[in-house]
């Protein structure tokens, strides 16, 4: 059975198709194809999440992330980066697509012309995810946990670094492998360092 996740702004809307047996890759490709309006992820366990636009004011701070790390990704020459169309095929079979992430050129050099041209699989290097504005303390509970969860992913299937940033309450959470979570309260930057060498994401526009 295929099931898909829809996120909305009360509660994930499940829905079944019984007559559907587990979704291939292929089929998932198509699905994610012919619905290239949408932005679209999958779970390990087969789930398909259905996630709706973001926001306008969200979009302006993700465009800030972007262009803030495409800036030094430009200046640095080491690695490519990636913006929140973006989708990945991790190694534990989920396909996530971050809010910005970026990969070693050595990394990325090393797939086929034909895996860049899907949903590569690669878990990126370094990753970003922004919490959108949501109602209600229940919701954001909800999503809070959800977005902690895809981050310790992230770490678990590669990725060396990944901040997670809690727009709610000013805080950034900074995930490294086999350690703790870091906390940033209200930092007014935060620095890529030692990972992405010399690059600070200032936090003035993304809040």
């Amino acid at each position: 059975m295929t099931t898909l996740l829809i996120q909305t702004e009360s509660t994930p809307l499940t829905v079944n198709f019984p007559s559907l047996v587990q979704m291939t890759n292929e089929l998932f490709y198509e699905f994610c194809q012919a619905n290239g309006d949408l932005r679209i992820e999958r779970t390990a366990n087969g789930e398909v999440i259905i996630m709706p636009p973001a926001f306008s004011d969200t979009g302006n701070r993700n465009f800030n992330i972007a262009a803030q790390l495409g800036n030094w990704t430009e200046q640095d020459g080491t690695g490519i980066g990636f913006d929140s169309s973006t989708g990945f095929t991790l190694p534990n079979g989920a396909m996530r697509s971050p809010d910005a992430s970026w990969i070693q050129l050595e990394r990325w050099n090393a797939l086929t012309d034909a895996q860049k041209a899907s949903f590569a699989p690669i878990c990126p290097s370094f990753v970003i995810e922004l919490r959108s504005s949501s109602v209600g303390v229940a919701r954001r509970r909800h999503r809070l946990i959800k977005l902690q969860e895809k981050m310790q992913e992230y770490i678990d299937n590669g990725a060396s670094l990944g901040w997670l940033i809690n727009r709610q309450n000013r805080k950034v959470y900074i995930y490294r492998p086999n350690r703790e979570v870091e906390i940033l309260e209200n930092p007014e930057a935060v620095s890529g360092n030692p990972e992405l060498p010399g690059f600070i994401l200032r936090m003035a526009k993304i809040w």
